[in-house]
Protein backbone atom coordinates (compact mmCIF):
# COMPACT_ATOMS: atom_id res chain seq x y z
CA UNK A 1 0.00 0.00 0.00
CA UNK A 2 1.41 3.37 -1.01
CA UNK A 3 0.71 6.38 1.14
CA UNK A 4 0.48 9.60 -0.76
CA UNK A 5 0.80 13.04 0.72
CA UNK A 6 -1.15 14.75 -2.05
CA UNK A 7 -3.88 15.88 0.36
CA UNK A 8 -6.56 14.19 -1.72
CA UNK A 9 -9.50 12.61 0.06
CA UNK A 10 -9.63 8.82 0.16
CA UNK A 11 -12.24 7.34 -2.16
CA UNK A 12 -12.83 3.57 -1.81
CA UNK A 13 -12.74 1.41 -4.90
CA UNK A 14 -15.96 -0.42 -5.82
CA UNK A 15 -14.60 -3.69 -4.36
CA UNK A 16 -13.81 -2.03 -1.01
CA UNK A 17 -17.19 -0.30 -0.95
CA UNK A 18 -18.96 -3.63 -1.56
CA UNK A 19 -17.14 -5.26 1.35
CA UNK A 20 -18.05 -2.47 3.72
CA UNK A 21 -21.71 -2.65 2.62
CA UNK A 22 -21.70 -6.42 3.23
CA UNK A 23 -20.21 -5.92 6.68
CA UNK A 24 -22.82 -3.29 7.52
CA UNK A 25 -25.61 -5.55 6.29
CA UNK A 26 -24.37 -8.37 8.48
CA UNK A 27 -24.22 -6.10 11.53
CA UNK A 28 -27.72 -4.79 10.84
CA UNK A 29 -29.22 -8.28 10.52
CA UNK A 30 -27.91 -9.31 13.93
CA UNK A 31 -30.47 -7.04 15.57
CA UNK A 32 -30.14 -5.34 18.92
CA UNK A 33 -28.28 -8.13 20.69
CA UNK A 34 -25.24 -6.05 21.54
CA UNK A 35 -23.17 -6.58 24.65
CA UNK A 36 -20.40 -4.65 26.34
CA UNK A 37 -17.53 -6.09 28.34
CA UNK A 38 -15.54 -3.90 30.70
CA UNK A 39 -11.86 -4.63 31.09
CA UNK A 40 -10.30 -5.17 34.52
CA UNK A 41 -8.43 -1.86 34.10
CA UNK A 42 -11.74 -0.05 33.52
CA UNK A 43 -13.10 -1.59 36.72
CA UNK A 44 -10.05 -0.37 38.64
CA UNK A 45 -10.46 3.09 37.13
CA UNK A 46 -14.10 3.15 38.26
CA UNK A 47 -13.10 2.18 41.80
CA UNK A 48 -10.41 4.87 41.84
CA UNK A 49 -12.87 7.51 40.62
CA UNK A 50 -15.32 6.50 43.35
CA UNK A 51 -12.64 6.67 46.04
CA UNK A 52 -11.43 10.04 44.83
CA UNK A 53 -14.92 11.52 44.65
CA UNK A 54 -15.68 10.43 48.22
CA UNK A 55 -12.44 11.93 49.60
CA UNK A 56 -12.67 15.52 50.82
CA UNK A 57 -10.49 17.87 48.80
CA UNK A 58 -8.90 19.77 51.67
CA UNK A 59 -9.18 19.58 55.43
CA UNK A 60 -8.94 23.33 56.06
CA UNK A 61 -8.68 22.95 59.83
CA UNK A 62 -5.69 20.60 59.54
CA UNK A 63 -4.01 22.86 56.98
CA UNK A 64 -4.41 25.84 59.31
CA UNK A 65 -2.97 23.85 62.23
CA UNK A 66 0.08 22.82 60.20
CA UNK A 67 0.56 26.35 58.85
CA UNK A 68 0.49 27.71 62.40
CA UNK A 69 2.96 25.06 63.63
CA UNK A 70 5.36 25.86 60.77
CA UNK A 71 5.21 29.59 61.46
CA UNK A 72 5.89 28.96 65.17
CA UNK A 73 8.72 26.49 64.47
CA UNK A 74 6.87 23.59 66.12
CA UNK A 75 6.40 21.50 62.97
CA UNK A 76 8.74 18.52 62.83
CA UNK A 77 9.13 16.25 59.80
CA UNK A 78 9.47 12.54 60.57
CA UNK A 79 11.24 11.23 57.45
CA UNK A 80 10.92 7.57 58.45
CA UNK A 81 7.15 7.95 58.91
CA UNK A 82 6.85 9.56 55.47
CA UNK A 83 8.98 6.82 53.89
CA UNK A 84 6.91 4.10 55.56
CA UNK A 85 3.72 5.72 54.30
CA UNK A 86 5.04 5.90 50.74
CA UNK A 87 6.15 2.27 50.82
CA UNK A 88 2.75 1.19 52.18
CA UNK A 89 1.00 3.13 49.41
CA UNK A 90 3.10 1.47 46.72
CA UNK A 91 2.51 -1.97 48.22
CA UNK A 92 -1.23 -1.30 48.30
CA UNK A 93 -1.24 -0.14 44.67
CA UNK A 94 0.77 -3.16 43.52
CA UNK A 95 -1.39 -5.53 45.56
CA UNK A 96 -4.62 -4.23 44.03
CA UNK A 97 -3.37 -4.88 40.48
CA UNK A 98 -3.55 -8.63 40.81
Amino acid sequence: MKIESSGKAYVPTPAQDTRSQAARGKAETQGGSESVQISPMASLMRKAETAISSTPEVNRQRVDEIRQAISEGRFKVDASRIADGLIDSVREMLGSRG
